[in-house]
């Protein structure tokens, strides 16, 4: 698969295809992927994920991007960048974020993949400034964020997580040009 919008030492990004809705579905369904997360998507959740991701990247040239392993053109997950609009005093902003199969854990692909889409966020877009945010008890997430180069603002109470106590707190990064 060869239309890549930029590609990294081992993964390709890529807009979605209606292909990637089943393995995201997979994807979304590891209860160890979603530990961090209030629920376990559906199906048809997962399809409007990405239906909102195809537009954000017809909109802006980028989002969530569907991401592959360049080796062998395996989809492993999402890495990319995407608006936030939920209410606080820090939105509207550009977020980086990253869900991979477990089996892709432990390889440097999110810290790969991130810092390649900032690059891209700030040299191809013209970003200057790009937050990340994840529940403060999600500690994987959080590496990936110091690693590439992202110092921590805050924490705060997510509004969209006030009945999930365990996940409410989240932790705010953010990476300047």
């Amino acid at each position: 698969m060869e239309n890549y919008t930029f590609k990294s030492e081992r993964l390709g990004f890529r807009n979605w295809t209606e292909q990637d809705k089943f393995k995201m579905g997979l994807i979304n369904s590891a209860p160890k992927v979603m530990e961090h997360f209030p629920t376990i998507p559906t199906q048809k959740q997962t399809d409007e994920f990405i239906d909102r991701m195809k537009s954000q990247f017809s909109e802006n040239g980028f989002c969530y991007f569907a991401v592959d392993k360049l080796e062998n053109n395996e989809f492993i997950g999402f890495i990319g960048i995407a608006k936030q609009t939920f209410e606080s005093d820090f939105t509207p902003c550009v977020d980086i974020g990253w869900r991979l199969a477990e089996a892709e854990w432990g390889k440097g692909f999110a810290t790969e993949g991130a810092k390649k889409c900032l690059e891209y966020a700030f040299d191809e877009l013209g970003l200057k400034n790009i937050k990340s945010i994840c529940p403060k008890v999600n500690d994987k997430s959080e590496k990936v964020m110091k690693k590439i180069g992202m110092k921590k603002i805050k924490n705060f109470n997510h509004p969209l997580l006030s009945e999930f106590t365990k996940l409410e707190e989240c932790v705010l990064y953010e990476i300047k040009k």
